[in-house]
């Protein structure tokens, strides 16, 4: 019985007060929306309004089709919204696995620019150190996974994001310190200082270590950047950290940094994404984001 354009009709009605103005906001002729009121009363079997009154007085089914219209034309409204930003490719859930623990450091402050931008887009970040995240991005549980370990699979696609320096950070006076450049050798009587995670996950031993099958003295581990240089002040071990990290960290200035090998130990981040979402304007705008602003 009820249409949308009803609807429209009574809201523009309660606005105007007129017949003849909510017509031509319509872009109707007055006797075609004349025609149109009439007809909506003789189907519902009451008048929508009284005649000869001004402003309109409506009655009792004239209010309900009006509190009515009030509520959902609002939502419909909203609905056509979303439904042309997702054609736009302004809409959508990005929700991000980070495979780094350092990765917070320089994601949050870009995310919160990306939101002013894509408000429409539901994203959230996942600390994914403990789980398979690129799995999880197969089983469509993630969109966007930031990993240094791009693996070969037909249904992802791994984009570089940016390349970074690693190196080491000694406590003050070491026995290292007047080295240019530090060697996998230099580490066998050391107390490294990481994260928990899978040692064959870290560059240091990916690149440098177990190619030598050279092992720390020790391993200790903790899951905060800055619990970690406090150990390494207080001359309980050394770290490997990215450069760009530790050179913000300007409270731990007086620890010496040396670069890894005499062309340093470098790394490069990746956006994995499914491929059939590789092209969507609000996900490629965040690798983009992503790499102009990670310039190191």
């Amino acid at each position: 019985m009820l249409e949308i354009k009803h609807l429209k009709t009574l809201q523009l009605l309660a606005q105007t007060h007129s017949v003849n103005a909510t017509a031509e906001a319509l872009c109707m002729t007055q006797s075609a929306l004349s025609h149109q009121i009439k007809q909506l009363e003789q189907q519902i079997g009451s008048p929508l309004f009284e005649r000869k009154t001004k402003p309109i007085v409506f009655t009792p089914a004239g209010r309900l089709i009006l509190q009515s219209a009030e509520e959902i034309l609002p939502k419909l409204q909203y609905a056509e919204r979303q439904l042309q930003a997702m054609q736009q490719g302004e809409v959508g859930r990005l929700l991000i696995g980070v495979d780094c623990h350092t990765c917070f450091d320089w994601l949050l402050p870009l995310v919160r620019h990306y939101q002013e931008k894509w408000s429409g887009v539901d994203l959230d970040i996942l600390n994914s150190h403990q789980s398979s995240p690129l799995q999880e991005l197969e089983q469509q549980q993630l969109d966007l996974v930031i990993t240094s370990d791009p693996i070969q699979n037909p249904h992802l696609r791994f984009i570089p994001l940016f390349s970074y320096e690693l190196i080491a950070i000694l406590p003050p006076k070491h026995r290292l310190s007047e080295r240019a450049f530090l060697t996998a050798a230099d580490f066998a009587d050391e107390t490294l200082i990481t994260y928990p995670v899978d040692l064959k996950k870290l560059d240091l031993f990916k690149q440098v270590l177990l190619p030598v099958d050279i092992q720390p003295r020790q391993i200790r581990h903790s899951e905060l950047t800055l619990m970690i240089l406090q150990n390494v002040s207080l001359g309980r071990g050394v770290c490997v950290l990215p450069r760009w990290l530790f050179n913000n960290m300007s409270e731990f200035s007086h620890l010496t940094a040396k670069s890894i090998g005499e062309q340093g130990l470098w790394t490069k981040l990746y956006a994995a994404v499914l491929r059939e979402n590789a092209d969507k304007a609000y996900i490629q705008d965040f690798i983009d984001l992503v790499a102009d602003e990670m310039v190191l």
